[in-house]
């Protein structure tokens, strides 16, 4: 498959190495970390598949064995934390292999993240408020190669993990600065073979992250600048790579894509993320392709605060129509990618709407939000979605 994306090292916000084939350097990228003996967390779908036995025996070939951890949920939990911990301290192991799409990253970092630390520590108290990152013991964090098998959610750039309380049903971002990977490896060929609706789904998660990071009210403008660049190379790429799974390009600008929109975030997210985080953590719907379903409704919430900003973004985009003409091709995207139409289609039922509502004013996301999030205005949103 050809493909005319050059490979690249970059060094922000860690070490990137991206291009076609370089799984091939997994072995050597541990060993600049550090790592000896590691513990490869994946999820149970990408744990019998080609790409990852092909990334195990590179790893065995260099005498770092092939321990894998597969107990990981789509939305994972603190259950899947303690058994992944489990693995790692039997083993023996000094450092974490992060592969596959942000599930996998998210647990794999967890367990990195957990498995050292005192026993009176709750993984909940790093809760990313205020410094209680600070709780932990930065020393005992195992190191973290991160290696992309999707492109969305951006994880492999990011200080955090995403993990659900089983007995709330509540997700919760919990933080770190050492949950940054040291080494990113992305290598675009690993997308190949993602299912249709997982290439929609998590493309629409990078969407919306730097959708929603474009439109924080927060000052930050390198993350406006990256957000803008991003939403680009979604626009232009992630149809074809839908419609061509083989399209490498198309494949390696969305993983920049994914990155990119992880390192806007910064600037903040807002009413489509704290929706959809707990839609997924009581219905256990897809992270990226619920992103998808509340989009429009959300722009529809913020138009009057972000109008102006939006008809910027469609005219650096080439998208005729200004506000309008950017809510129209998010709708032909989701269309032309079978995104379900509403929550409604989804699964979400009308009787825990005000369930959920409490649960999104609690989200962190809501405080990026342009339009402050109310339980009145949220509930009505909700209810547009349905």
């Amino acid at each position: 498959m050809s493909h005319d994306v050059p490979n690249r090292n970059w060094s922000y916000p860690t070490a990137i190495k991206f291009g076609v084939g370089r799984i091939a350097e997994l072995a050597e990228h541990c060993a600049a970390a550090g790592i000896k003996k590691p513990l490869f967390v994946t999820d149970k779908a990408l744990a019998s598949l080609p790409i990852t036995a092909g990334a195990l025996e590179v790893l065995d070939k260099a005498g770092l064995g092939r321990v894998v951890f597969s107990e990981v949920d789509p939305n994972p939990n603190e259950g899947n934390m303690a058994a992944g911990i489990a693995v790692y301290l039997a083993g023996g192991h000094d450092g974490v292999i992060c592969f596959g799409g942000g599930s996998a990253l998210d647990l794999g970092k967890m367990i990195a993240l957990m498995a050292h630390q005192r026993a009176d520590l709750s993984v909940w108290d790093l809760e990313d408020i205020d410094d209680w990152y600070t709780h932990a013991d930065s020393a005992k964090i195992a190191p973290i190669v991160a290696v992309p098998t999707t492109a969305g959610t951006g994880s492999e750039v990011g200080r955090a993990g995403v993990l659900t309380n089983s007995v709330t049903h509540k997700k919760k971002i919990i933080f770190h600065p050492k949950l940054l990977p040291v080494v990113t490896l992305c290598d675009p060929a690993l997308t190949v073979g993602m299912p249709r609706f997982i290439t929609a789904g998590t493309g629409m998660d990078a969407l919306a992250h730097c959708l929603e990071a474009y439109c924080s009210p927060f000052y930050h403008p390198m993350s406006q600048g990256i957000a803008l660049e991003g939403m680009r190379l979604v626009f232009e790429n992630l149809t074809v790579a839908y419609a061509d799974p083989n399209n490498l390009t198309a494949r390696a600008h969305m993983m920049s894509a994914a990155a990119m929109g992880a390192v806007a975030f910064q600037k903040g997210l807002g009413a489509i993320h704290s929706l959809s985080h707990p839609i997924g953590a009581v219905y256990n719907t897809h992270h990226g392709t619920t992103n998808a379903v509340v989009m429009p409704m959300v722009l529809d919430f913020n138009r009057h605060a972000i109008e102006d900003r939006i008809e910027k973004a469609a005219a650096y985009l080439g998208i005729a129509g200004g506000f309008d003409g950017f809510r129209a091709a998010v709708m032909d995207l989701r269309t032309t990618l079978g995104i379900p139409e509403n929550l409604t289609a989804l699964g979400v039922q009308a009787d825990r709407l005000d369930e959920l509502t409490e649960m999104a004013l609690e989200d962190p996301s809501c405080g990026g939000n342009p339009v402050v999030m109310t339980r009145e205005n949220t509930r009505a949103l909700f209810q547009a979605c349905m």
